[in-house]
């Protein structure tokens, strides 16, 4: 058996670390694309290595005869590699394709060392490797039939979303016997290059081939091994990121993304907010419905959003400001406090993380629990020289509560030592209690210094719907002046509920 690999492109989407490298000498934590993928064929045993160059081969030559690869090595070189697609690069190798057994594979794709073990033990002649498709993948997918059959080959500009239950995803790594080169794909490849030009891809002759009535060629199935084809520098991180050897690294990278974790397959959020009886069935249909309005028209403002939360929450627009995220809000808060700030710690990071380090006065309860009363509170900032407290209620991650009786007790201390209360009661829904929210008119009325913040994710999240929608409720706008600094910020002008006309979350 022979490996042929296609490494003749520019790699023109990853910018300025193919300015000077063909794309498979780009490096993955360290080691070249090129360099990872001829030691995992070297343990084969193979009768040599096809490797097709083009932009920057003789670097690209120079650079692998470093490596000390003992398989033997043959260069084809496509001179014309900016004029030409894959098509063009495997029919320069087509005399060796019906020589022997041939893996094939595409120089900017990552994978594990098993990817190749499943092929290479299937004992089938000619495979296809496939996965399940996921949301992150792109390029041509096929439709299996019974007994791994390939029905049909999916370029991308058939895609069609509704069938992608159905579909599977190529991996761009093949395994293609010489019979099959020999009786099917050359010839295939000739005609379809001969008719269509050089500017095509290989996955084309595949296609053409599974719409006759016997060909050899099958599916093989991934079964959760990994791989990446890395085309851009947002794959080359995620690439990266996937195949990092130090596990405690790999975690705190991953924890510093603070999101977008769908592209992980094998990542389980435990932090990832879902509630598993939202949406509703009518909701779903809804938005289904009236999907090519609430994309085509322009969303709601502020102003028609506020009426709407104040209408959900029965209190007066001018107690609410609505906001498509937190951190924005929660950032144009805490800078426009003054004096120190009292946190409770361990808590939610966003508050103490836009706040100087120097003006935060901290209280970590010593118990193994991190639990706390309003009596502790009190004890401990009363004497402290603090304008400001912030208080997350549950508090995450200790879970904290303070029933609302209790609470009221620390807004009305709060309110007599004139400290400014910020209370967040975005978990407050899962607490077992009755009315426990704060936003309420009658105590929004009788306290000035208070501020509510209540994101509506935490009780009514979308699982795996492309924008979370967060409402963030600020609650003592009842005067203009009040709400001065937040008009003078240019990043709250346009608070949008993106692709909402109405807020659905209120339905």
């Amino acid at each position: 058996m022979q490996a042929i690999i296609l490494a003749a492109g520019m790699g023109k989407r990853l910018k300025e670390l193919t300015h000077d490298n063909t794309k498979c000498m780009v490096k993955v934590n360290g080691v070249t694309m090129i360099d990872r993928m001829l030691h995992q064929l070297e343990k084969y045993q193979l009768s040599r290595i096809i490797i097709v160059v083009g932009f920057k081969g003789e670097k690209l030559i120079g650079h692998i005869k470093e490596l000390g690869i003992k398989t033997p090595i043959v260069y084809i070189n496509n001179s014309i590699f900016d004029r030409t697609n894959n098509i063009y690069s495997l029919s320069l190798a087509k005399e060796y394709l019906k020589k022997e057994d041939t893996l094939l594979l595409e120089s900017d794709i990552i994978f594990e060392d098993s990817v190749l073990d499943l092929l290479i033990s299937d004992p089938r002649p000619s495979l296809a490797l496939v996965d399940k498709y996921e949301n992150w993948m792109d390029g041509t997918c096929v439709k299996l039939g019974k007994d791994d059959e390939i029905e049909t080959f999916v370029p991308g500009k058939e895609f069609q979303f509704a069938e992608i239950e159905n579909y599977y995803k190529t991996v761009n790594i093949y395994k293609f016997s010489s019979n099959f080169s020999k009786t099917h794909y050359v010839p295939f490849l000739e005609a379809y290059q001969k008719a269509l030009g050089e500017n095509e891809y290989y996955e084309q002759v595949l296609r053409v081939i599974t719409m006759l009535d016997d060909y050899e060629l099958k599916a093989k199935r991934l079964t959760g091994q990994l791989w990446y084809e890395i085309d851009d520098e947002r794959d080359l991180d995620i690439a990266s990121l996937l195949f990092m050897n130090d596990g405690d690294k790999q975690v705190k990278l991953l924890s510093e993304r603070y999101g977008g974790y769908w592209r992980y397959s094998r990542l389980i959020d435990f932090c990832y907010l879902v509630n598993p009886y939202f949406p509703p069935k009518k909701l779903v249909d809804e938005i289904k419905a009236s999907f090519e309005t609430l994309l085509t028209q322009y969303p709601s403002g502020l102003n028609v959003n506020s009426f709407l939360a104040a209408k959900k929450f029965d209190i007066h627009p001018d107690n609410i400001l609505v906001g498509n995220g937190a951190a924005e809000l929660i950032k144009v808060l805490m800078t426009n406090l003054e004096g120190n700030t009292g946190i409770i710690r361990p808590t939610f990071e966003e508050y103490n993380h836009r706040y100087p380090n120097e003006k935060i006065v901290i209280y970590s309860p010593s118990n193994e629990d991190f639990s706390y009363t309003v009596s502790d509170l009190i004890n401990y900032f009363g004497n402290k020289e603090i304008r400001n407290i912030v208080l997350i209620n549950p508090d995450n991650p200790s879970g904290n509560y303070i029933n609302k009786k209790e609470l009221q007790k620390f807004i009305d201390w709060a309110k007599k030592k004139k400290i400014t209360l910020i209370i967040d009661e975005s978990f407050v829904d899962f607490a077992n209690e009755q009315n426990v929210s704060l936003i309420c008119q009658d105590i929004l009325n009788a306290n000035k210094h208070l501020f509510v913040v209540k994101s509506i994710s935490k009780s009514y999240r979308f699982h795996n719907f492309l924008l979370t929608l967060q409402i963030y409720i600020y609650c003592n706008y009842g005067q203009q002046t009040d709400l001065q600094f937040y008009q003078n910020d240019h990043i709250l002008i346009h608070h949008l509920l993106l692709l909402f006309q109405k807020i659905y979350l209120f339905v």
